[in-house]
């Protein structure tokens, strides 16, 4: 690893941080507040979620990735689709069949789906 793919790695944990947080928060606004199923509340600030960070990764983490073709923004937005049927299932498995708090799974659903999201978006946004 080199020093600039370093510090695209902790770029990339920052904004995943502020991704999180908006995520986390939202699902538990939309659950809490405005009383959605978690599952349903899971998808849309996931969702939301995808959407600010896609754009943060383009214009600060991935540096000079700012011009996308349709193969790439196909890609993310694939990867992404796909990483919200992974969010659910494990928010599904963790809540359902564990028993664990939402608030709690969708930590362990976050982590899960982190990996998924650095490698694919990095080929989505890098080519």
């Amino acid at each position: 690893m080199n020093k600039d793919q370093f510090k695209e790695i902790i770029r990339f944990c920052i904004v995943g941080g502020i991704s999180f947080l908006v995520d986390y928060g939202l699902l538990y606004i939309c659950t809490e507040f405005v009383g959605l199923y978690y599952l349903w509340s899971s998808a849309v600030s996931f969702t939301i979620s995808v959407i600010f960070n896609y754009w943060l990764c383009v214009v600060y983490v991935f540096k000079g990735a700012k011009k996308q073709n349709r193969k790439q923004a196909t890609l993310f937005i694939g990867s992404s689709i796909i990483g919200l049927g992974l969010n659910q299932i494990c928010m599904w498995l963790f809540v359902e069949l564990v028993g664990m708090y939402y608030m709690l799974a969708k930590i362990f659903a976050t982590v899960i789906v982190t990996i998924w999201n650095y490698v694919m978006k990095r080929h989505a946004v890098r080519g």
